[in-house]
């Protein structure tokens, strides 16, 4: 039997969506406002999902608190209060969308928990704008 555990966190951090190698006209009319060059922010809600068997002798699909401290240290720490354009290397080459920071969350979280585990990642850049990725 299989159960889906989820763990609620959260960050806050900056971005500025555009292409490097795009005009400031042609990132302007793709990304408007998000491409503003001096950043913007967003209080980002982070759902993390973890689906498996049940374990016979815990009772755990996953330790919550070892889930909790995998948060934290990937996810967390890395991002929260930092300008992601700038601050964090993932996105060096790489334009930090809700779509792409979901991505890189998963292959943060992914490698740090079982491999019998699937992973689920929903990310919610505003409370009505949110991106989901599995891996798939």
């Amino acid at each position: 039997m299989k159960v889906t555990v989820s763990r609620k966190a959260h960050f806050n951090a900056a971005h500025r969506l555009y292409r490097k190698d795009w005009s400031f006209e042609k990132n302007d009319a793709i990304f408007g406002k998000c491409n503003n060059p001096n950043f913007h922010g967003h209080n980002y809600e982070l759902i993390v999902s973890v689906t498996g068997e049940i374990d016979n002798e815990t009772g755990y699909v996953i330790d919550m608190k070892v889930l909790k401290e995998i948060i934290k240290s990937e996810v967390e720490d890395a991002f929260d209060h930092k300008n992601l354009n700038v601050e964090v290397l993932d996105f060096k080459d790489l334009n930090p969308t809700a779509e792409n920071i979901a991505v890189i969350i998963y292959n943060k979280i992914k490698p740090k928990i079982d491999k019998q585990l699937e992973l689920e990642v929903t990310l919610y850049e505003t409370p009505r704008n949110f991106v989901t990725y599995s891996g798939k």
